[in-house]
């Protein structure tokens, strides 16, 4: 609501359920009922929209560009943005069609110049923009050039079509406010009662400008207004009774410069700050796109900031923390940490973790990764938005495509995953010790190896092969038999056998079955539908066993005997004659067959194994484990694993000389003691940062190559099927001495990237990075920045309203230590950020949206401060700092695609009521109540917040399952109706809030009232 004058409207909804009105409403002492309030409220409400009709036709008709000079000023502003954007990639430097070109004077095509000076009804480019054959209009792309457009250049034309001296698309791109080096202008010279109230160099250039203008400040603010505004500027919470009243009273004229070092001192400073960067950098706590995962281990970033903040970490060092602090500052928490700035935005799970990196889906994640990586870090430090060249040349600032794809080059090698880090010193001292003594006893234990692997030979590589899967497989013996074959027929006929060597008295025969989990089949799996067996002494063969007749019933993992009755016997032969059935095809398998002589002595195992066909898969699967004697009953687990292992030492004594096997036992006791050292040290703690990652799957990272950046090519409009020259890493060229190539030494490793990128940003020469900078905090002190736009700095963004006092800012800022509350004192000592916010008529009328800054804007608590109020008032706000974010909601399906579910949360949980910066940040599914309190959007990068006014809010405020908790919290204090207004608002209620408080608390009770006041104008808007 507008406060004026002694007009002072407090729109509250009363009441529970579905109850609505308005209440409290008092226009110095004649308002005094709710129906006459509700009446005054429609009323405005009814103006408003009358207003809006009125004015709305006007601002959609007002002219889109402000009038400007003739001649060459008319060209630069009005002409050439026509040209850039919606000729040149036709008729520029790099493609001219009709041999025309439009970037450079006196460019005559195929059909003429494009233009006649003074001539416009003759000038070519006029007769095609104009034209209404479509075969003919230009551009021919898109929308055609409006007649507002069109007129510009017919008048430019007419005007002689004056081109400026030595203009061309490169000197205009960098001649342009943000690009020109940074200079402190003087500061200007006031006079009069202004120089009187004017406190430092931001008054001076402010009241300046106000003079110039025809306008006067406003007087400045009263001490308990300033108070609430200052506390929750730098604190985002409202300051105590005791502690205003004592402000407020002290005689002191420097009471104030000592509240404001003193709240800049405080840790509530850091954690109000940090929430402003975050908003910038776009942090979130889980992933974002289809599978929103969580990220449990995102939030030291976030912690790093808030320690950033409140150790005042000079900003070029800030800046290189983000970018390159592992690599600057090793083995520091901060310095690991902080690259959680490169990690902060959205991901794509699917596209990296399910996707591998050589296909087209798996190129475009990446693709859009990079760049996410390379919008963050160019919107926010530099306010420069370079990703507009990611499918061509920048159309109206000086970043190329080759350039863009250079940033991207700098992070080439980098993924988003968990690090680890261990905070204490001793630790990690510990943990680095260990690892470094493991590692070369690794080494030396992969060279022993090699030489008991030469002196063992093949029969040790099969013996520790065998004990080595049997271990793998708790017991059970990798080698499961023979296998045929697959064949689509189940009447093509198999056939194994086994050649004793010799002649043999042959007692009996037995045919093991295989058993294998495979589609469920288990006991039996292959054995034969059909089949005979034969044996023969080497003159023939003839059937000892014969069920090829019709199909037999699968035996299970039981044997399949036959006497032999002392037949001599050479070789043993299995035919199927049916094939088992496996799932859409047909095999013969078998786990073994044995043939006893008369002592009892199993001789197939010393016999050789030949088949028509077999599948020969590792250990699993061979001829030779038709004879190994391992099949389905032959030995427990432990006996199978027991006697693996003898036979291994057995080989390992006969083939390795004894000093070399008692050096491996005994660096192997040396390593298993190294190993459980350092399992007994603290877990680590993990951190979600940028960092080469080596992964397993089609998220493997680059770590598997060793680190090495990938290769980066400057894509054909932006597309990864379509890639072109091959560029190195580096920035823009836009000042003098930044060059765009980093010019890095072969083989480098890729942190050098980030450590030149870093570098460029924070060079004292780049003009864009101060500017930047005091230009943010200038927006989150008054509401808006000299630049309104402060991610974009280029033509296509807004023009800073006091360009001197941005430049005598940064200036100030980068050559004064670079102290961010340094900055936020002076700024905040300004008479300029001490004004009252009350509307006076001629600043309305000269400057409506006060850029010049004729009083102080009216601001409502952001979403973070709110929630930090209620919970603040209701006495349960839980200050503990740092650590990981609590969720106020319950996770389902957290292992595919999470859903959070904000209404399963109990509001009352403990565990939630600490300050919102240390709020779990979901991207897909925000939280409800701060949504609509226009909370930031965790996946965009937002350099300025909404703020909207909307009757969801209202409602929300009144009715949200937390707003109602809270109020039940505060209730619950037992406080004077008084004291909670004092407590909600700032001041003392007068005797007639407070009557109608205390009868409206009676009437209702003191939860109904706690939720009235949390919907006064007075607790909601900070002025």
């Amino acid at each position: 609501m507008v406060y004026r004058d002694g007009f002072r409207i407090r729109h509250v909804l009363d009441g529970i359920g579905n109850q609505s009105r308005i209440v409290n409403c008092r226009m110095t002492s004649a308002c005094r009922n709710p129906g006459r309030a509700m009446a005054l409220f429609r009323g405005a409400a009814a103006l408003f929209r009358l207003l809006a009709i009125l004015t709305i036709p006007l601002w959609i008709c007002r002219p889109a560009s402000d009038p400007v000079d003739e001649g060459e000023d008319r060209f630069r502003k009005l002409i050439w943005p026509v040209f850039a954007s919606r000729c040149v990639e036709c008729h520029g430097e790099e493609e001219q069609k009709g041999g025309l070109r439009l970037d450079m004077p006196g460019s005559a095509g195929e059909s003429g110049s494009p233009w006649i000076p003074g001539n416009p009804a003759e000038s070519l480019i006029l007769r095609r923009v104009g034209s209404g054959d479509p075969e003919l209009r230009m551009p021919p792309r898109g929308s055609p050039l409006s007649e507002e457009r069109i007129g510009s250049i017919r008048r430019w034309i007419a005007q002689g079509a004056v081109w400026p001296e030595g203009f061309s698309a490169e000197t205009h791109a960098r001649d342009f406010w943000s690009l020109r080096p940074l200079r402190s202008p003087p500061v200007p010279r006031l006079s009069g009662p202004l120089a009187a109230r004017a406190r430092n160099p931001v008054d001076a250039f402010v009241f300046a400008r106000l003079r110039k203008e025809g306008l006067e400040p406003s007087a400045p603010a009263d001490r308990r207004v300033l108070m609430r505004r200052l506390s929750y500027d730098l604190l985002g919470v409202p300051p105590e009774p005791e502690r205003i009243e004592r402000f407020v009273d002290d005689p002191d004229p420097a009471a104030y410069e000592r509240l404001v070092d003193e709240w800049l001192a405080s840790p509530r400073y850091g954690e109000r700050w940090a929430r402003h960067w975050l908003d910038a950098v776009h942090f979130g706590e889980t992933h974002g796109y289809d599978k929103d995962k969580p990220r449990p281990n995102a939030w030291p970033y976030r912690d790093y900031v808030i320690r950033a903040f409140n150790q005042d970490r000079p900003y070029e060092r800030f800046i290189r923390e983000q970018l390159a602090g592992d690599a600057l500052w090793p083995g520091t928490l901060d310095g690991l940490a902080a690259t959680g700035f490169i990690a902060a935005g959205p991901w794509d799970f699917i596209g990296h973790a399910e996707v591998a990196e050589d296909r087209i889906d798996g190129k475009v994640a990446r693709n859009l990764d990079r760049n996410d990586m390379v919008a963050a870090t160019m919107n926010t430090f530099a306010s420069l938005t370079v990703q507009c060249a990611r499918c061509h040349d920048h159309k109206f600032d000086p970043v190329g495509t080759e350039e863009y794809y250079g940033l991207q080059a700098v992070f080439a090698a980098l993924d988003r995953s968990d690090a680890e880090f261990d905070p204490d010193p001793g630790v990690r001292a510990a943990r680095s010790d260990l690892e470094a003594r493991m590692a070369r006893m690794e080494e030396e234990r992969v060279m022993l190896e090699a030489s008991v692997e030469e002196r063992g030979g093949e029969r040790l590589a099969r013996a520790r092969e065998e004990v080595r899967a049997l271990e793998k497989g708790g017991g059970r013996h990798p080698a499961f038999g023979y296998h045929s074959a697959i064949a689509e027929d189940p009447d093509v006929p198999k056939w194994v056998e086994i050649d004793l060597g010799r002649e043999v008295e042959a007692a009996r025969l037995a045919i093991f079955p295989a058993h294998d989990d495979y589609n469920g089949i288990g006991a039996g799996f292959g054995f034969p539908v059909r089949y005979r067996v034969e044996v023969s002494d080497g003159d023939g063969m003839r059937v000892v066993l014969d069920r090829s007749g019709e199909d037999q019933a699968g035996p299970g993992t039981d044997p399949v005997e036959t006497d032999l009755a002392g037949s001599t016997v050479r070789t043993v032969r299995l035919t199927a004659t049916r094939l088992a059935p496996r799932s859409n095809d047909y095999i013969l398998a078998l786990a073994e067959m044995k043939v006893w002589d008369r002592e009892g002595n199993n001789v197939a195992r010393e016999g050789t194994v030949r088949a028509l066909d077999s599948i020969e898969s590792g250990v699993r699967w061979g001829r030779s484990n038709l004879i190994d004697g391992i099949h389905p009953g032959s030995g427990d687990a432990g006996q199978l694993l027991a006697r693996a292992r003898m036979r291994h030492e057995a080989v390992l004594k006969e083939t390795v000389p004894r000093e070399l096997r008692e050096r491996r036992e005994a660096l192997a006791r040396e390593l298993e003691k190294a190993r459980d050292r350092w399992n007994r040290l603290p877990a680590p703690m993990k951190l979600y940062v940028g960092r080469i990652h080596t992964g397993r799957g089609a998220f493997r990272g680059t770590g598997a190559d060793g680190g090495r950046p990938r290769e980066i090519r400057v894509l054909e409009r932006g597309d990864v099927t379509r890639p072109g020259r091959r560029v190195g890493p580096g920035a823009v060229s836009v000042y003098e001495g930044g060059e765009a190539h980093f010019d890095l030494p072969e083989g480098h490793h890729e942190s050098l990237r980030r450590i030149a990128l870093a570098n460029w940003i924070a060079d004292p020469r780049n003009p864009l990075t101060w500017r930047s900078i005091v230009n943010r905090v200038w927006q989150h002190h008054f509401g808006e920045g000299i630049v309104a736009t402060a991610n974009d700095f280029g033509r296509m963004g807004e023009r800073p309203s006091h360009p001197d006092l941005l430049d005598w800012l940064a200036a100030d800022f980068r050559d004064g230590g670079q102290s961010l509350k340094r900055l936020h004192r002076l700024i905040l000592c300004s008479a300029t950020w001490r004004q009252g916010s009350a509307w006076r008529e001629e600043g309305e009328r000269i400057d409506s949206g006060n850029r010049l800054l004729w009083r102080m804007n009216r601001r409502r608590l952001d979403a973070e401060s709110l929630r930090d109020s209620v919970l603040h008032l209701a006495g349960v706000l839980d200050t503990r700092m740092y650590g990981p974010s609590f969720r106020d909601f319950v996770i389902e399906k957290p292992e595919h695609s999470p859903h959070y579910r904000y209404h399963l949360h109990d509001p009352l949980d403990p565990r939630s009521h600490r300050r919102s910066i240390y709020r779990f940040l979901v991207r897909s599914q925000p939280q409800p109540l701060m949504t609509v309190m226009d909370c930031a959007d965790p996946s965009m990068l937002v350099a300025r917040r909404a703020e909207t006014l909307t009757p969801l809010q209202a409602l929300s405020l009144l009715n949200n399952p937390f707003m109602t908790a809270m109020a039940g919290r505060m209730a619950a204090r037992s406080l004077p109706a008084g004291e909670m207004f004092l407590r909600a608002t700032g001041r003392e209620a007068e005797t007639d809030e407070r009557e109608w408080m205390e009868a409206y608390g009676h009437r209702h009770g003191g939860t109904a009232l706690c939720r009235v006041l949390f919907n006064l104008n007075e607790f909601l808007y900070i002025d």
